[in-house]
């Protein structure tokens, strides 16, 4: 790992996911986890001050230096918080240990997202929730042109980033249904704003 992923990086991704209508996102959608709570690409925490107190969360992240940022946020919050660093398509947690699933701007970086997916379902007991919001393909065809001549570049620079994924279809295909569901551009540039966000359940 170079000094722009290990030094760089974390500190632009940390900047980048704390905009106004992101914080609004994740005001309106995080209480709605609730029990034992796994967070799939928990980052620099920015998740953390919206939980509900009593829960507990499992924040799953391969990054030791985002988790660094994490951790203060846990404390300064106090919520309880365990750190793993693992990947996102091999859970080292049982069948059905989870009520709820967290996963914000994170699928699109993810190598494999429905194996990812598949992990959640996995660990999710029966009538669990995922809450979720993901940046992806947008409806507008000049848009979806602008995201994939734009995407080989951005996964460089975006740590993995793709801007042209379909998170909706990905939690169709991976066995859940929508209890609610909205999408729109966030403010920004449309290439980059297109957002899914709701909640899903086990079907």
């Amino acid at each position: 790992m170079g000094f722009y992923e290990r030094y760089l990086l974390p500190r632009l991704l940390n900047l980048a996911m704390k905009s106004p209508d992101m914080r609004r996102l994740r005001q309106q959608l995080i209480p709605e986890a609730g029990g034992h709570i796994l967070e799939l690409g928990i980052g620099s925490g920015l998740n953390l001050p919206y939980y509900e107190r009593g829960v507990s969360v499992i924040g799953v992240d391969p990054s030791l230096e985002l988790q660094a940022y994490a951790r203060d946020v846990a404390e300064a919050n106090a919520v309880d918080v365990e750190f793993v660093a693992d990947s996102a398509e091999r859970l080292p947690f049982s069948d059905n240990s989870f009520d709820s699933a967290v996963i914000t701007w994170t699928l699109c970086t993810i190598p494999d997202p429905d194996l990812a997916i598949a992990e959640v379902r996995r660990v999710l007991r029966p009538g669990g929730r995922l809450i979720f919001a993901e940046h992806g393909r947008a409806p507008d065809l000049s848009v979806r042109r602008w995201q994939n001549r734009l995407n080989p570049m951005w996964k460089k620079v975006g740590g993995g980033c793709n801007l042209n994924r379909q998170p909706d279809e990905t939690l169709l295909s991976g066995g859940f249904n929508f209890t609610s569901l909205e999408t729109g551009y966030l403010r920004g540039p449309r290439w980059a704003t297109y957002t899914y966000r709701g909640i899903a359940e086990l079907a």
